[in-house]
């Protein structure tokens, strides 16, 4: 009777420690869980801006639309190809026309013109949303809606893209492509198990 009882309590108290050493490791688990679901979800985020880049560069550099009259109808074409993600309110393109200049055999990269998502007939863009990442190409000082002012014919910015490597009059194409991404656990929270942190701008750039 008393060895039966002895057994009892034994595997009570394993039974105990199981609960408690649950208890524990569950957070961490969890974190590890949404930390997965994080990756994926970022992964999948930045596939999609991607090719958003990618097809808007093949349609600047190859399409009929002109920029200086349809970079808005352009840009609402690839965003509206972007779902699932939440575009209208957490993303933004940039497209750059960026062309060689070679003086004394020297070629530098000069912006010709820079276009960003702000689209008034629409309501879209910087205007609805209020998120404006910098473009890693050139930061204009002065914008007229979707378009950069502060660029003429005779003001053309030096740039580093591609500089050396343009012949004279040579012109690329450069889209950018951001995206505000929101984590489901905090940076301090990944940054505490050792996980990876992602955003909070998902980036890419495509050269045509």
């Amino acid at each position: 009777m008393r060895r039966a009882t002895h057994r009892s309590l034994h595997r009570g108290q394993q039974q105990g420690l199981a609960a408690v050493e649950f208890a524990l490791l569950l957070p961490i688990l969890l974190m590890l869980l949404f930390g997965m679901i994080d990756a994926a979800r970022a992964l999948q985020a930045n596939i999609i801006m991607v090719n958003i880049g990618r097809e808007g560069a093949n349609l600047v550099a190859r399409g009929n639309t002109q920029l200086e009259t349809g970079s808005q109808d352009i840009i609402y074409a690839l965003m509206a190809s972007a779902p699932p993600l939440n575009v209208n309110q957490q993303g933004m393109v940039y497209i750059t026309r960026v062309m060689g200049v070679v003086t004394n055999k020297v070629s530098t990269s000069v912006v010709i013109d820079q276009y960003r998502w702000d689209d008034p007939a629409r309501g879209l863009g910087y205007r609805a949303s209020g998120y404006l990442p910098a473009s890693r190409i050139y930061s204009c000082p002065a914008w007229n809606a979707g378009k950069c002012s502060g660029i003429s014919s005779s003001n053309r910015p030096a740039v580093g893209m591609m500089t050396g490597q343009l012949d004279d009059g040579e012109v690329v194409y450069v889209v950018e492509t951001f995206y505000k991404y929101d984590m489901l656990l905090s940076t301090a929270g990944s940054t505490a198990v050792g996980l990876p942190v992602f955003g909070p701008d998902l980036y890419s750039m495509t050269v045509f």
